[in-house]
């Protein structure tokens, strides 16, 4: 097995791995705080790091279809929530390639 490439964000305020604690995102990657995830309460993310995707599935979820994939952790490989890939419905579209970030799942650094 190879090193693992474990990328940094210079940002104060970061999401961590609540099992590892490696580095997930930043607080200024928050589109939206109003989601609902497996766990409970959940992000609307941009942007994330140091995850990986499984293959993507088709889920019918509570505002509509979507072809979806679970992160991951990349070091330790803890679920940490989804990536929409596609949205089905129009109005839906602006969560194409955003993440949900399952807040039970991680812990808050610097706030």
């Amino acid at each position: 097995m190879g090193l693992l490439f474990v990328e940094s964000l210079p940002d104060q305020e970061l999401f961590r791995c609540g099992l590892c604690e490696v580095v997930i995102a930043s607080a200024d990657a928050i589109m939206s705080t109003n989601f609902t995830g497996r766990f409970g309460a959940a992000c609307l993310m941009d942007r994330v790091v140091n995850t990986t995707s499984s293959q993507t599935e088709t889920k019918q979820m509570l505002t509509g279809t979507y072809d979806v994939s679970d992160i991951h952790c990349s070091s330790c490989q803890q679920l940490l929530g989804w990536r929409y890939d596609r949205a089905f419905s129009e109005d839906q579209k602006f969560k194409e390639g955003k993440y949900v970030l399952e807040l039970s799942r991680v812990v808050k650094h610097g706030w």
